[in-house]
């Protein structure tokens, strides 16, 4: 499926090709720690993805398994972008939240779920707004 999206600001647009069966909520404290308490992610070939405007900031991270991961973002906003190897080569993984066509996406699996936050399993009882009240 092709997908595009751009980062919270605009500065930064991309496009690419995603197989919707690998996205994924990754529950580790690395995705916790970059500001959300998971984050959702699918994953892009490689040699589909496209810059299509701007020029992202990116640095090295060594995750808890032990590999390393370039972790890109918007230098003007912020907005966590994908990550790859650390050389540029194979595929990419987005983030979920700044492709236009997130809501198509249904998650297929729960990654590192030892470090789940525990109320995230349910929510439910939480009162619900349409809009911020």
């Amino acid at each position: 499926m092709k997908v595009d999206g751009a980062c919270h600001c605009g500065a930064i647009a991309f496009e690419a090709e995603v197989d919707a069966d690998t996205v994924r909520i990754c529950h580790c404290t690395d995705c916790q720690n970059a500001g959300g308490l998971f984050r959702v992610n699918i994953v892009a070939a490689g040699e589909t993805f496209r810059l299509l405007r701007g020029t992202p900031k990116s640095y090295i991270k060594t995750a808890e398994s032990g590999n390393k991961r370039a972790q890109v973002f918007c230098a003007e906003c912020g907005t966590g972008l994908w990550s790859r190897a650390p050389d540029g080569t194979g595929p990419l993984v987005l983030r979920v939240g700044p492709i236009n066509q997130r809501a198509s996406f249904h998650p297929r699996t729960q990654i590192w779920c030892h470090s789940e936050l525990p109320w995230t399993k349910d929510v439910s009882s939480a009162e619900r707004h349409e809009r911020q009240g």
